[in-house]
């Protein structure tokens, strides 16, 4: 266990660093002139010298390597650096805008999970074909919709044709819900298509023959034995699901014109505002590294083979003089890679 968590430390480390590095480049690839852009329209008015003085001023007129070195050494020590357009400290701004969306990606995942799983178990429950399809069917119509035109009708229906809830803004408990609707649509499509199709395969295996053998009923066969094991690999996808509810919140923060890290996301590549860009991407990543760790460290207390394989893998070693394992010391069982051949078969 400790080999275990120390390769995934170092994965994440090499994750973050990967992600810092390449937001660097990118941003410091586009074209533009970041002080022109902080002047705005008085930049025609200030001569060169001025401007070479407020490049001086934030540091951009330093070589790119030695901004690099001096950026990622803050981040070590906890500094992300100053906002370009407003001169506040990154942290503060990050932390002022982390309230609404945490709160907005927590209820649009509840929504995703309560829904996804619902559509998945009914599909597979029902003895009624048509209904089954018409349920499956759901899951690629969710992906398929783009998330801004669903969040404009959503504004549409249950806003101006029916006013329930508020438009715009971030004003309590109402204002989140047509967000979170709007947010949780692919998330809970790709739910519901992972798991249905783990359910479907997981109904074949011969231990539910045997469940069906002993006079459980159907509820009992579908909800506890196949269920556990048919939600692994949804698990296995949650890292992907968090990235793409944050990625969401750009798009749905924006159309209802709420506070928060999307919004302040692009707003901050509009403006070309390169220390707050970054530590977006810096908490994106942490983010993506903390829920992939902890999958991680619960993936075996759903599926016990896991932790079998991996104690036994040493004997298996020594008994036979060496046999093939994976990176992280493990023997490749049909457990452990059934999960990644469902998720690649629903990408495909």
């Amino acid at each position: 266990m400790i080999r275990y968590l120390a390769v995934r430390l170092a994965q994440a480390v090499g994750v973050l660093w990967a992600a810092y590095t390449v937001s660097f480049l990118v941003l410091y690839a586009l074209p533009g002139d970041p002080v022109r852009l902080l002047a705005g329209a008085d930049a025609n008015d200030l001569t060169e010298a001025q401007l070479d003085a407020l490049r001086a001023q934030f540091g951009l007129d330093r070589p790119l390597i030695v901004q690099y070195a001096d950026q990622l050494v803050g981040v070590l020590r906890g500094d992300l650096g100053t906002s370009l357009v407003t001169g506040r400290p990154v942290t503060v701004i990050l932390g002022e805008a982390l309230g609404p969306t945490a709160a907005l990606a927590a209820a649009a995942l509840v929504l995703a999970v309560v829904f996804g799983s619902l559509i998945a178990i009914a599909a597979n429950y029902t003895r009624h074909r048509w209904l089954a399809n018409t349920l499956l069917a759901l899951p690629p119509l969710g992906v398929a919709i783009p998330g801004f035109w669903f969040g404009l009708l959503l504004i549409q229906w249950f806003s101006f044709g029916i006013p329930l809830f508020p438009a715009v803004g971030d004003s309590g408990f109402a204002s989140i819900v047509l967000p979170a609707i709007a947010l949780s649509l692919p998330t809970g499509a790709m739910i519901a298509q992972l798991l249905s199709k783990s359910l479907s395969t997981t109904l074949r295996e011969p231990y539910i023959d045997t469940a069906w053998s002993k006079g459980a009923d159907r509820a009992r066969v579908h909800l506890r034995h196949a269920l556990r094991n048919a939600a692994l690999p949804a698990l296995t996808v949650t890292g992907l699901v968090v990235g793409q509810l944050l990625s969401g919140t750009v798009v749905t923060e924006t159309v209802f014109s709420r506070p928060g890290i999307g919004r302040l996301t692009a707003s901050a590549v509009q403006q070309q505002d390169i220390p707050v860009v970054q530590g977006v991407v810096v908490f994106a990543a942490v983010v993506f590294v903390v829920v992939n760790l902890l999958v991680d460290l619960i993936y075996p207390l759903l599926d016990p083979r896991i932790v079998t394989v991996g104690r036994r893998s040493r004997k298996t070693r020594a008994t036979n003089g060496g046999g093939p394992t994976t990176d992280d010391g493990e023997l490749p069982t049909a457990a452990a890679e059934r999960p990644r051949e469902l998720v690649e078969g629903v990408r495909s």
